[in-house]
């Protein structure tokens, strides 16, 4: 079935001849599975020394098809660049390390994968490993993915050999021609070969395109990147089964005002829509865009119009725009190289240059027929990182590189806690946050400290009291003169803040009034134990005494906010800490983890559903309790499990807790 030729990037001309001859094949699986080295030795490029942390292209054309390979990191803490590779692509090679197997993240991988219909195929790789085992690992990958992951090739005497060709007697044959003539749905096909009939390959290979295509069959291919075996092999079955561009739906294209906008077809003479899956800002020649076009052709120095729509479906971050730029040079992927491109047409993917607005996730179309592609799916980032910068000079340049990070990489998230005053990036893990500060200190010359996470608390009454605030002072000329005597109780979570007049006689002047809660609202916003505010209050202004001349409007606010601090000195305060729900999905056998930890993280459980083979905990936890908890779940259920937080309520703290907690600056 092997008999193609194929050539590195720097040898050949890039330009695929049309959308059905480009096969955009992003490759996924757990680090150190090989993916990388598969890459490089199927491409003939270099990727560079060190871990994958970002999704990098390598084409090679193969026999006349041009094969855009797109290798993306195992992290986990990277999977933002993964499920943008996957939007890049057209079809997913699941790499798995023949000594190692199928991990947990990896088959959270594959349900993702198989919930938006992607087609998918299986590589064996590291052949060569002392401790390698092609056929457990197989057994292992038809375990976890289901019983239509079947070879096509299988090693045999230091190599491959097909189980598709009519010469082999494998008994394994039978299995894979049936399921390939099942899952394609050629019934005359099924007919005639139950009937005895030998079929010819090429009839078979069509019918296999036509399987994995419609994401119901999923060939498995062993490999061994270090001595070459079955990379031709594979490299076949690329160009003559996986699907191209136009068997490949597109997203959903919208109006930039939100109006669903006729579907797009791969046709190079189409209208321009195109997508930026990576972006990547330097501080000396600006923003290199990463493009798939969808529809259309793209030219160099063309005006296109960028649209970025993530607030309006639903993710936060990323504000919205809208903008008409003019494009500079065009030029394909090559690893760490880069080969000019006189044109980039429908289903292919190239590098954009000088588009100065550009983020991830942007749609490019035409300035006359505005369009945006819904969103791939991003994760949410739970890991909060509280930075400052190192150095005033550090701290001028702080915000517009947090900006070009965030342009780049949509699973990072910048906040700015305007309560407590922290600048938070969001992450998704340890190593997210590594390379994140790294790469502010690398490309843009801006060093950041980390710092301890502020939790916003809130401060309540314990209990009704009386205040009684004097503010008297006499030094020469006009004095400073109001008296005030105020009622506090506590109200329900939620209430607010409520001031009631009950003043008889005019003790109080009315213009002054207002004053005294202009003054208490004042210090409840600097607060009464530990200078966090204070909530859900009633104060009822009941006497008071002023003085015809030396009472004013700041001495009637000083009185009301002594009165309020000694009616909290009467009643007590206590400390509220937010709460947030807090959704845990998990494989059924780690539920009672999962619920003992919760636990002791002072959560209450809700209750748990049942979600396909999987289960979702439901729990009220404080805030503080989850800091770390992005880190504790991912390793506790080996990267399978997951969770999503939302802002719940305040509850009161503990007062053992309360009593270590820090002054607010």
């Amino acid at each position: 079935m092997a008999d193609k030729t194929s050539r590195k990037a720097s040898d050949q001309d890039l330009a695929a001849p049309g959308p059905d001859r480009i096969r955009n094949v992003v490759l996924v699986g757990p680090t150190q599975s090989g993916k990388t080295a598969l890459v490089e030795a199927l491409a003939g490029v270099s990727l560079g020394e060190g871990r994958s942390v970002s999704l990098a292209v390598a084409p090679l054309v193969v026999d006349g098809t041009k094969v855009n390979l797109v290798d993306t990191p195992g992290y986990a803490d990277f999977v933002g660049e993964v499920r943008a590779g996957l939007r890049a692509a057209d079809c997913a090679l699941f790499v798995i390390a023949a000594n190692e197997g199928v991990d947990d993240g990896t088959r959270e991988l594959w349900r993702e994968c198989s919930s938006v219909g992607m087609p998918r195929a299986v590589v064996v790789t590291k052949l060569d490993h002392p401790r390698a085992d092609h056929d457990q690992v197989l057994r292992a990958a038809q375990e976890a993915f289901g019983e239509k992951v079947l070879p096509v090739y299988v090693p045999h005497d230091g190599g491959v050999t097909s189980l598709i060709g009519s010469d082999t007697d494998d008994p394994r044959r039978g299995e894979l021609i049936e399921a390939i003539i099942e899952e394609s749905e050629d019934e005359t096909l099924m007919d005639r070969y139950l009937g005895g009939e030998q079929i010819d390959e090429r009839l078979l290979i069509d019918d296999l395109e036509t399987a994995i295509a419609r994401g119901g069959f999923f060939p498995v291919m062993p490999v061994c990147a270090q001595t070459g075996v079955g990379l031709p092999e594979l490299l076949d079955l690329c160009v003559r089964a996986f699907p191209s561009p136009p068997e490949h739906v597109p997203p959903d294209v919208f109006t930039p005002e939100g109006r669903a906008a006729d579907a797009v077809t791969c046709d190079p003479a189409g209208p321009l829509v195109a997508e930026v899956v990576k972006t990547t800002s330097d501080p000396y020649i600006g923003r290199v865009s990463l493009v798939r076009v969808f529809s259309g052709t793209l030219d160099p120095d063309a005006s296109v119009h960028v649209s970025g729509h993530f607030a309006s479906f639903g993710t936060e971050g990323h504000e919205d725009h809208d903008e008409d730029e003019r494009i500079g040079a065009l030029a394909f992927p090559a690893g760490n190289q880069q080969v000019l491109a006189p044109r980039v047409a429908a289903g292919d993917i190239a590098i954009v240059g000088r588009l100065s607005r550009a983020e991830t996730g942007d749609t490019l179309s035409s300035p006359d027929a505005p369009r945006v592609l819904r969103p791939w799916s991003l994760p949410d980032p739970l890991l909060p990182v509280a930075i400052e910068a190192a150095t005033r000079s550090d701290e001028d340049k702080l915000s517009a590189a947090l900006t070009r990070l965030a342009a780049e990489d949509p699973s990072l998230r910048v906040h700015h806690d305007l309560e407590t005053g922290q600048l938070v990036i969001w992450v998704m893990g340890e190593a997210h946050a590594e390379v994140a500060l790294e790469r502010l200190r690398e490309r843009y010359g801006v060093t950041v400290e980390q710092t301890e996470l502020v939790i916003p608390l809130r401060e309540c009454f314990m209990g009704p009291a009386k205040g009684h605030g004097r503010h008297v002072k006499q030094s020469g000329g006009h004095g400073q003169y109001a008296v005030c005597d105020i009622e506090v109780e506590p109200l329900p979570e939620g209430s607010g803040f409520e001031f009631v007049d009950k003043v008889v006689g005019g003790s109080v002047p009315r213009q002054f009034i207002p004053s005294v809660e202009k003054g208490v609202r004042a210090q409840m916003q600097r607060g009464c134990r530990l200078g966090y505010p204070v909530v859900d209050i009633r104060v009822t202004l009941t006497d008071g005494k002023a003085h015809s001349v030396d009472s004013s409007d700041m001495a009637f606010q000083t009185a009301g906010a002594l009165a309020l601090r000694e009616a909290a000195e009467q009643a007590g305060i206590a400390l509220l800490e937010p709460y947030d729900e807090v959704s845990v999905l998990v494989s059924d056998e780690l539920v009672g983890g999962v619920m003992s930890d919760l636990s002791a993280r002072r959560g209450r459980l809700l209750g748990t559903d049942q979600v396909g083979d999987r289960a979702l905990v439901k729990a009220h936890v404080p805030q503080r309790e989850l800091v770390r908890y992005a880190i504790d779940i991912r390793a506790s259920s080996h990267g399978a499990g997951t969770f999503s937080r939302t802002f719940a309520h305040y509850e009161p703290m503990p007062e053992e807790l309360a009593r270590n907690v820090a002054p607010r600056r």
